[in-house]
């Protein structure tokens, strides 16, 4: 989706550069990476409505993209 919101681009326009020589250098921030994606396609999805979730199953994927956002910013300040 190319509207997606909340894109890592988005999220870390600044580090651009990084995340990707981290993306082929460590393989967990590469799976990070590819985790969040994941995630924030299924949050998308549900917000515009083309997959229908309960309000308990956005929130657990909500929370979920928080926490992969919270491991990949503490990635890339070290």
């Amino acid at each position: 989706m190319s509207n997606t919101p909340h894109t890592l681009h988005e999220e870390f326009p600044a580090d651009g550069q990084k995340i990707s020589a981290l993306k082929t250098s460590d393989a967990h921030f590469a799976r990070l990476l590819v985790e969040y994606d994941v995630v924030n396609d299924k949050v998308h999805r549900s917000e515009t409505r083309l997959d229908l979730l309960t309000e308990e199953e956005e929130e657990h994927l909500r929370k979920a993209r928080s926490r992969l956002k919270d491991q990949i910013a503490s990635a890339l300040r070290k």
